[in-house]
């Protein structure tokens, strides 16, 4: 009989320690330490001896290994090739997280049909839900297909096997939190069984050039359960985000090792699954209100796609002595730095006012080219002044109170002249070079002085 021991696991980091601390010495976290049963090790053994398929593994010289074309494929749905960098990767582990009821499972779902209509082979193993409800979802979602196999199965090493018989495309797991090594004494979902289960993954993928998803859960702070390495042992992470209450979910990069982290998806949750849409820009601006204070358009960029979205701000006198700020979808300390440029250099007053500042539709932007719209939106709320319907607003703020140019100026302005708005202020300084396309007028300010007065002279 195999010698046991214990040991206490942090659960957020997986730092190990002989005795139970109140404050983890790896992440600082606070009560995440928690016993856990070891059993001496027994040696694994090779992949081999799991898997019979598994090609053995030698050295050679770097000078002798055959180049080799990066191999993708579509998953049939554009927005998501978009994230993943033109499409997967044979060979790829891609983890997928998000909060419970999403739309995780339903988009992978999506997916596999896509790939089968296509003639690939999908192995979705489920530790969540049965066979019975997988193929209950498929019908609802019209995702019924010959090609898209099914494996209700928690034991990892038992849907390994299923895999190597099968040989599919692509491998689906949902949830790594569910599934478990049996020659491990700790529970499914805990730190040692979750790095161990992927870290399997990770060896059949690379071994068998198998494209794999794996599904993660999320904790209440909005990060993936289970250790931070976790992130770091697969090729790509990728963020479902959304309000489950309502119809549109982004799905963003946060790390990809076959592309750019900067894209992200956008989707429309519907009685029949997710649709993509093509046109983000039209869907965020659908409900804006014009000639209303305290609204303004900008131009962001996402990666290689413009967005056009609505900034509003509310200006309200404070009847406390520190007065509150608020930002919901752009970053808050450039909201507090823009805050105090308006009133150092345009000399409007809002140290007594509560000041919010919102973008509406839900989406996060960090890129510092909204500040011109965040600080024309705080004018026009705390002046009750409107801003002219028809103008977007691209720029940088400086402390002294400049306008600093952006990049890709182009594609933010021919955004904004498909979606028929008559100008763009911008950045002077962008405008050396420039050639006047399309029918919109393009202004260029080199203060938030010149910005305010052009934006408010009617």
């Amino acid at each position: 009989m195999a010698k046991t021991s214990t040991k206490y696991v942090c659960q957020s980091c997986g730092y190990e320690a002989v005795k139970w601390h109140g404050r983890c010495p790896g992440c600082g976290e606070w009560n995440t330490m928690e016993e856990t049963l070891v059993e001496a090790p027994r040696g694994r053994g090779h992949l081999r001896d799991l898997v019979p398929g598994a090609p053995e593994s030698r050295a050679q010289r770097m000078s002798q290994i055959p180049p080799a074309s990066e191999q993708r494929f579509s998953t049939g749905m554009s927005e998501c090739d978009r994230v993943l960098g033109g499409g997967v990767v044979a060979g790829s582990l891609v983890l997928i997280g998000g909060d419970p009821g999403i739309g995780k499972s339903t988009l992978l779902l999506q997916i596999a049909h896509h790939l089968a209509v296509a003639g690939r082979r999908v192995l979705y193993v489920s530790g969540e839900e049965s066979a019975g409800q997988l193929r209950l979802r498929a019908e609802r979602l019209e995702t019924m297909h010959e090609n898209v196999y099914v494996l209700a199965e928690t034991d990892l090493e038992a849907a390994l096997r299923a895999a190597d018989e099968l040989r599919p495309d692509l491998l689906i797991v949902d949830s790594i939190q569910t599934v478990y090594r049996p020659g491990m004494t700790s529970a499914p979902g805990s730190v040692s069984q979750v790095k161990e289960c992927t870290g399997l993954l990770l060896r059949v993928a690379k071994s068998f050039n198998l494209a794999t998803f794996i599904v993660g859960h999320v904790t209440k702070e909005g990060n993936l359960a289970g250790p931070r390495m976790l992130e770091h042992m697969v090729d790509a992470v990728l963020y479902f985000e959304g309000e489950r209450h309502h119809a549109y979910r982004v799905l963003r990069a946060v790390k990809n090792r076959f592309g750019s982290t900067n894209e992200l998806a956008i989707f429309e949750m519907r009685q029949e699954g997710l649709r993509e849409v093509t046109n983000p820009s039209e869907m965020f601006l659908s409900e804006r209100s014009e000639r209303t204070p305290g609204s303004a358009v900008v131009a962001a960029l996402e990666g290689s796609r413009p967005l056009l979205l609505e900034v509003q701000a509310l200006v309200t006198p404070s009847s406390f002595a520190a007065p509150r700020r608020m930002a919901t979808g752009a970053d808050p300390n450039r909201t507090h730095l823009i805050i105090a440029v308006l009133e150092k250099r345009l000399g409007i007053r809002l140290q007594t006012s509560d000041a919010y500042v919102n973008l509406a539709g839900g989406v996060r932007v960090d890129e510092p080219a909204i500040d011109l719209g965040v600080a024309m939106a705080l004018v026009s709320s705390s002046k009750d002044v409107p801003l002219p319907s028809g103008d977007v607003f691209v720029g940088e703020v400086g402390l002294t109170g400049e306008v600093r140019s952006v990049t890709r100026l182009e594609q933010r302005v021919r955004e904004a002249d498909k979606l028929g708005f008559s100008r763009c202020i911008v950045p002077a300084h962008s405008l050396r070079g420039w050639r006047q396309k399309g029918n919109i007028q393009v202004v260029g300010v080199h203060t938030l002085w010149d910005a305010m007065h052009l934006a408010l002279q009617g």
